[in-house]
């Protein structure tokens, strides 16, 4: 899903380099569509797949931290572009850079990045994750909040809020509710803590819709972490069988010399 935003990404750049230097409603219009898509991905990024990769995936520490600053750079540009007219004469420069900065991180992101992920996951717990972040991306934000959250707790507030605010919603309260804690659930069976969490407050409407979306998240992040261990134990006893073979063939050859002799 992530790559797909990223081809999409790309056809839109292409398209705004491809505009003529006067095609200005042509370049507003594009831009418009960049800030859009690149708002959302950038957000279904921040709320689960940086949050979920860095507790099970030690070796994509560092490159998390480095794509929510590199994330953080793009938004306040994307925040300039939206009110910026495309006859000032910045605006091309602008666009420019944008498109160099976004281009560098979907390469270090693929290479990298997804590559570590894929490594330790696996298949089955990508899809799994990748379903939460479909669902994640049907109210995710579709303009730019540079002065927001970009990590839990704090994004899975205002995550959802601005999605919802941007796209005309309701059941704020709800969805904020539902989704705060499923992080902290995934790093809580990481690290095998043990932590109450408030159970959701306000009308029958918000009660319902927490509920719901608290329930669901928490069961495919569940699932995501359940099979990363499965993983791991099976990947542990493939070694332990090794091992065992190993010796049990070391042995047999050193017998063997042994009798020759």
């Amino acid at each position: 899903m992530l790559k797909d935003d990223h081809k999409t990404i790309e056809k839109l750049f292409k398209r705004f380099e491809q505009a003529g230097d006067r095609a200005f409603v042509e370049k507003r219009t594009v831009v418009d569509r960049i800030i859009e898509e690149l708002s959302t991905h950038a957000a279904v990024e921040e709320q689960l797949f940086y949050p979920v990769t860095r507790a099970t995936v030690p070796a994509v520490e560092d490159e998390a931290l480095e794509s929510l600053e590199e994330h953080h750079v793009v938004k306040w540009t994307l925040w300039e572009l939206e009110s910026m007219d495309p006859e000032d004469e910045r605006f091309d420069a602008k666009v420019t850079v944008l498109i160099e900065n976004v281009r560098h991180h979907i390469e270090e992101e693929e290479a990298d990045y997804f590559r570590e992920v894929r490594a330790e996951l696996g298949r089955k717990s990508l899809t799994e994750l990748g379903d939460a972040m479909v669902e994640a991306k049907k109210v995710a934000p579709t303009r730019p909040h540079p002065r927001s959250p970009d990590a839990p707790p704090g994004n899975l507030v205002a995550g959802p809020a601005a999605g919802v605010a941007d796209r005309i919603g309701d059941t704020v309260s709800g969805l904020i509710q539902g989704g705060v804690t499923a992080v902290e659930h995934v790093v809580d069976r990481v690290r095998g803590t043990k932590r109450a969490h408030p159970a959701p407050t306000g009308s029958t409407t918000t009660r319902r819709v927490a509920a719901t979306v608290r329930g669901e998240t928490d069961e495919v992040l569940d699932r995501v972490i359940a099979a990363v261990r499965e993983a791991k134990e099976g990947g542990e006893q493939v070694a332990s069988d090794a091992r065992t073979a190993a010796r049990k063939t070391t042995k047999a050859a050193t017998s063997g010399r042994d009798g020759r002799s």
